[in-house]
């Protein structure tokens, strides 16, 4: 058969609305074997990497493979907790958060689950499950603020590939950014004021986003810009002045230029131009991970200290806090409009469909 169908399909159950939110991924555990798995199906796609195909997969296959995993196993072994990977569990946490608020608002026709782009469980698999309890319409949240290519548009491919093969599509909205969203900004300067109320302020905040390559940019991808006026934004409702803050972008790889300044290059200058003390949080990443734990938390902190730097700390992301659960509940209500379904509206449905067939 070459269209899927679903099994346990009846006509008589109720259509459901489904939310499925997603992130990056991350490996099964902290070893050499499940870090290739994991980068190679990373790695592979060729929205991450934009390259010729042939070019890159030597390159991936005969070196990167044979050399990272095993570099990459031992830094994550450093963040893995009892609970496992910490994108994992945090991106758990924020699911079972958003879930619970919606049931309780809209009832148990609303289904909501989460999915990682490359890993476990895979896009594929959760929906799969999702239209098994008949959801007929689906909301998809890629937890990226920031739209690019290399992340929210490889989500949709993941998603229009598992749609590809079924004989019963669901009606679809994405969320393809909101790095603007009045909500989501008011949730990180939230953050950040709540960790100044604690240990004070230093004397530059620092903005840091994930890297991608210049040429990203140069070929029309909005995400530097959407980075950028998030930075404002927090900025203006933090009150702080032009040279207060600060952004820059990290966790760059390979021999080509990408977006600039860096987080590392910037953290060895500072010193030297009288910044005694930072502070530094990454608005693009929805939930803490070997990205902002070990590379921002560790690494940045020593290039910082070891240059002369004297206080560096490092804000937490947003996770599970409810005021991101918030934003994110306010922003899946607005693409909820016209969908959604109360317990008291399907009551009066099925009767009617009741009285309907009372009447045949």
């Amino acid at each position: 058969m070459k269209y899927q169908g679903s099994p346990a399909f009846t006509h008589k159950q109720n259509d459901k609305v489904g939310v499925l939110v997603t992130n990056l991924g991350t490996p099964d555990a902290p070893k050499k074997a499940e870090l290739r798995r994991y980068l190679k199906e990373f790695l592979s796609d060729p929205r991450v990497v934009e390259i010729p195909r042939l070019l890159w997969w030597m390159i991936l296959n005969l070196v990167i493979l044979n050399i990272r995993p095993k570099r990459s196993a031992k830094a994550y072994s450093t963040v893995w907790t009892e609970r496992g990977s910490p994108l994992m569990f945090h991106t758990q946490d924020q699911a079972n958060a958003l879930r619970n608020k919606l049931q309780q608002q809209y009832g148990d026709n609303i289904v909501v689950d989460f999915a990682m782009r490359y890993g476990s469980p895979s896009v594929d698999s959760v929906v799969d499950k999702m239209l098994q309890q008949g959801v007929r319409k689906l909301v998809v949240l890629p937890l990226y603020p920031q739209y690019c290519a290399s992340t929210t548009a490889s989500t949709f491919d993941a998603i229009a590939q598992s749609f590809s093969k079924r004989r019963w599509i669901p009606e679809l909205r994405f969320v393809t950014h909101y790095h603007d969203n009045p909500d989501y900004i008011k949730a990180v300067a939230t953050k950040i004021q709540n960790h100044w109320d604690q240990h004070g302020r230093a004397d530059k905040l620092v903005f840091s986003y994930h890297g991608i390559p210049k040429r990203y940019l140069l070929n029309g991808d909005p995400y530097h810009c959407e980075c950028l006026k998030t930075s404002r934004l927090i900025s203006v409702a933090l009150g702080l002045k032009d040279s207060e803050h600060f952004t820059s972008f990290q966790s760059r790889f390979g021999r080509e230029e990408w977006l600039k300044p860096y987080t590392d290059d910037s953290l060895k200058t500072f010193a030297g131009q009288g910044i005694k003390s930072v502070q530094i949080v990454c608005p693009g990443f929805s939930a803490d991970c070997l990205e902002t734990i070990e590379e921002i938390g560790e690494e940045n902190r020593d290039y910082f200290l070891e240059a002369g730097g004297e206080r560096y700390e490092y804000i937490a992301a947003l996770n599970a806090d409810k005021e991101h659960i918030q934003a994110l509940t306010n922003i899946l209500e607005s693409q909820l409009q016209g969908w959604i379904i109360t317990p008291e509206n399907t009551e009066l449905r099925n009767e009617l469909a009741k009285s309907i067939g009372a009447e045949k």
